[in-house]
């Protein structure tokens, strides 16, 4: 203790600028902080229009003993921002007003986090933290970097990693609950956006993807969720640019991936870093927006590493983590006093949120090293001398035997003693309507983005005609039934190979999977079907321009049923082929990776194909078996060639002839089954599917599962009778 004592003395005396502790607070003069006396006053809302499903608005009074709910009816006025000097914005004569958001009241006891480490559990982010979040306010859980911020705010969603457990209590209106789909929404700190749509757009096909109903019951949703995050003016703007087109900037992204959660009108809102990548001034309009939400009686919680004053003005409750440990937990101005009371006093012309971060943040004292070898080089430099460790366990020691400390653990009992309305699980849209959707939205992407399937036509085209034009004019002798085999093994090698092109794209689609599937938006069998009925018109277009071009410039056999079997033949590769491409895409989710990995295999897979070597004359081990009968290749050229040379025949001499099969023995092994081509294409069309399959375990157990379900500990028998 005397050690703390000395440092604190130490620290107060480089903080010698402010004449008192109370001078440190500033002023309510200031006008994003409230008046002094509205610490305590209970929250209430303004009665303003109900959503359209009557939700239940919870009303909580700090200084009451119980939950109480009430229905509001409509009126026409906005709630206030702040309940100090913060005023709302004016509203233009044709604005749309706010409606009411039924809000509820989150608590969350002794929550300790573990991560598995190299001993099983060993590593505590979180440590017994414990906390509430009000309707109608914003409370922020602050912290350096690796404080343990995200995952108390994923541990209280309910949203931790398979890799995390969770011990401690968290209630909803009073009762030890999951949150049920649709009462909450989350935002990760970055959210993945569809560049090639507007804002409307998304938002509207997030909306059909996440609610039931008609489409045209949904359009007031998105129009709701545009004006509650001022998107007003970018709603026909595209998201992410689109050819020359330039995207919206950072903070109006921010505010699209906040609404798309909006549209599921959440009782609850959490947000992992709102401010990430954004300059001062779109974080202020960032928060101001937040507070505007917050107004209409939701109940926001989110994470946040630094802020300026006029930001921090806008809290109305303060979470501060340092190492996992809760060194506050309270009204944002009481924090102030609190660094003030432990010895740690905010300078006059300092951010408070750059003062707390400044005692807690264990990097600086690498700066306070390298400041002493200054002054010892140089002479006095600064003052800078207090040991974090220090100032992190006096922090904690002052909030634990602190009167703040003590009526947050009255404040839990009063709101978990008696339960509250239960949050009602919001109806999700069938799947069918969800794949229709995906559907719908894919071609659109596609369709706008030339790096889809518009560049790899081009590619396509260009490398048909690079192969129609160097193997022309074959004719039908027998000379040439070899060098037409070459012709037929180069198309569908390297046009399968061409198709790597196609990676970034896919990539993205994965991406955007993660990101809606973590808020059970989307599933792994509804993208999987929606990627594939989009998929299928730009790969149907690519086949049969590629095939027209090639079949006639190399002269195949002028047979409509012929042209038709080698346009579905190629068709079904490039399926087989874009599944293969899902799967290492989804393995890896690296796009040098995903496309080293799949150069790799196509090359393996030419070399067993039975071009280079007669398929039967392949050595047994390996090559033969697997590798030659999962290569598509082989397949897809057997089945081309028989659909060529099947029924034909070769004069030699005057008066014999041969067989097409027994032409082809020297360059390439065929069957003499009429039926045999049909039989490849059956693999191939199995292979497709089984590719997909191989996708759908790969989304659902490995790319869906970045969350688990929180699992708490229930209270012993002892707490019970305490509470």
């Amino acid at each position: 203790m005397e050690e703390i004592q000395s440092q604190s003395d130490n620290y107060r005396s480089s903080s010698s600028s402010a004449s008192s502790p109370a001078s440190r607070v500033p002023s309510s003069n200031f006008f994003y902080l409230r008046k002094p006396g509205s610490l305590r006053q209970p929250i209430s809302f303004e009665d303003s229009p109900e959503w359209e499903d009557t939700d239940i608005d919870v009303r909580v009074e700090e200084g009451g003993d119980s939950i109480n709910t009430a229905v509001t009816p409509a009126s026409p006025t906005l709630s206030k921002l702040n309940s100090g000097s913060l005023p709302s914005p004016p509203l233009p004569t044709n604005a749309a007003v706010a409606r009411k958001i039924a809000g509820a009241c989150v608590v969350w006891k002794d929550l300790t986090v573990t991560i598995k480490g190299k001993r099983k559990y060993s590593d505590k982010v979180v440590k017994s933290s414990s906390g509430y979040a009000l309707p109608g306010t914003m409370t922020v859980i602050m912290g350096p970097a690796k404080s343990g911020k995200s995952t108390l705010l994923k541990a209280i969603a309910g949203r931790l990693h398979h890799s995390a457990k969770a011990y401690g209590e968290v209630f909803i209106n009073g009762t030890k609950s999951r949150l049920p789909y649709g009462s909450y929404g989350f935002v990760e700190r970055e959210t993945t956006l569809i560049g090639s749509l507007t804002v409307r757009e998304y938002l509207y096909y997030s909306a059909l993807l996440q609610l039931p109903g008609f489409f045209c019951q949904k359009k007031s949703v998105v129009e709701d969720a545009i004006h509650a995050m001022s998107l007003i003016d970018y709603a026909n703007k595209l998201i992410g640019g689109h050819c020359y087109m330039k995207g919206l900037p950072n903070g109006e992204r921010r505010r699209v991936s906040i609404a798309r959660e909006l549209v599921m009108r959440p009782h609850i809102l959490f947000v992992d870093e709102p401010l990430y990548h954004l300059d001062s001034v779109s974080a202020l309009l960032m928060m101001v927006t937040l507070k505007k939400l917050a107004s209409t009686g939701c109940t926001l919680i989110f994470t946040i590493y630094q802020s300026s004053t006029e930001v921090f003005g806008l809290f109305d409750r303060i979470c501060l983590l340092s190492n996992g440990n809760t060194l506050f937990f309270g009204e944002t101005l009481a924090c102030l006093q609190h660094f003030s009371n432990a010895g740690f006093p905010c300078p006059i012309m300092q951010s408070p949120s750059d003062h707390f971060l400044r005692a807690i943040n264990t990097d600086f004292d690498r700066i306070i090293a390298m400041c002493k070898n200054w002054q010892d080089d140089h002479g006095d430099f600064s003052s800078v001398n207090m040991d974090t460790a220090v100032a992190i366990r006096t922090l904690e020691a002052t909030y634990k035997s602190s009167a703040d400390a003590a009526s947050v653990e009255t404040m839990i009992l009063r709101l978990t003693e008696k339960e509250g309305p239960y949050l009602k699980s919001k109806g999700k849209a069938s799947c069918a309507t969800r794949i229709a959707v995906l559907t719908w939205r894919s071609l659109l992407i596609m369709s706008r983005e030339w790096k889809y399937y518009w560049l790899r036509l081009i590619l396509f085209m260009l490398l048909t005609l690079c192969i129609g034009t160097v193997f022309s004019g074959l004719g039908h002798s027998l000379s040439s039934v070899v060098t037409r085999v070459a012709a037929v093994f180069v198309f569908v090698s390297f046009a399968s190979l061409l198709s790597v092109a196609g990676v970034p794209s896919l990539l993205k689609e994965i991406r955007i999977y993660a990101s809606e599937e973590s808020n059970r938006h989307s599933g792994a069998l509804v993208f999987l079907l929606g990627q594939l009925l989009s998929s299928i018109p730009f790969l149907f277009l690519i086949a049969i321009s590629s095939s027209l071009v090639f079949y006639f410039l190399i002269g195949l056999r002028d047979e409509f049923s012929l042209l038709m079997y080698f346009v579905l033949n190629f068709f079904v590769c490039l399926l087989v082929n874009e599944g293969l491409m899902l799967l290492i895409s989804s393995l890896w989710q690296h796009v040098f990776w995903s496309v080293l990995t799949l150069v790799s295999m196509h090359v393996v897979m030419m070399l067993s194909a039975g071009y280079f070597r007669i398929r039967n004359a392949l050595p047994g081990p390996v090559w033969t078996y697997p590798v030659s009968y999962i290569a598509f290749h082989t397949y897809c050229i057997q089945g081309l060639l028989e659909n060529e040379y099947l029924e034909t025949s070769f004069a030699v001499g005057e008066v014999r002839t041969i067989s097409g099969i027994q032409a082809l023995r020297s360059a390439y092994d065929i069957s003499s089954d009429s039926n045999s081509k049909w039989e490849n294409l059956l693999v191939l069309f199995l292979m497709a599917i089984g590719y997909r399959i191989l996708v759908f375990l790969v989304l659902h157990f490995r790319v869906g599962k970045n969350e688990s379900v929180l699992k708490l500990c229930r209270c012993n028998h002892d707490t019970n009778n305490t509470r």
